[in-house]
């Protein structure tokens, strides 16, 4: 189980090295005028919010592998409160994706702060997910 939480571990990481980066794209294609440059931090949001799907999928897979090999019987409710704030984190993956989606079609109406304020999103989840795995306060 060790390679399992391992592996878990690793692709969770990766995630969310995309999930802090690609809002940052956003704050720039939100302040950028240039058509050249709007061209290119779209196409490096695409296709960074392709990669994060896959790692996404990688870490939710081997997640679930701890769950059911290990966690099942002797989880507490920090498991729970954790199992929450990852179906969060999916939402917000997704919102990201929509986000795309309307810088694509040109129609995005947000400022670059909301993009800023936007970006703390992955890390206060980030931290609350350290906190209940490893502390296991319930």
């Amino acid at each position: 189980m060790l390679w399992i939480k391992t592996l878990h571990l690793f692709f969770v990481i990766s995630w969310f090295a995309g999930l802090f980066y690609l809002p940052r794209i956003y704050v720039n294609l939100a302040m950028e005028n240039d058509r050249a440059a709007q061209s290119r931090l779209l196409a490096m949001a695409r296709k960074l919010y392709r990669f994060m799907t896959m790692l996404a999928v990688f870490a939710l897979a081997f997640g679930l592998w701890l769950w059911l090999g290990y966690f099942y019987a002797a989880a507490g409710g920090w498991l729970h409160a954790k199992l929450a704030l990852v179906a969060v984190l999916i939402g917000f993956h997704h919102g990201c994706g929509r986000l795309l989606a309307k810088f694509e079609q040109g129609r995005n109406t947000r400022s670059h702060v909301w993009y800023r304020w936007f970006n703390e999103v992955p890390t206060v989840i980030l931290l609350l997910v350290v906190i209940l795995t490893v502390l296991k306060p319930f």
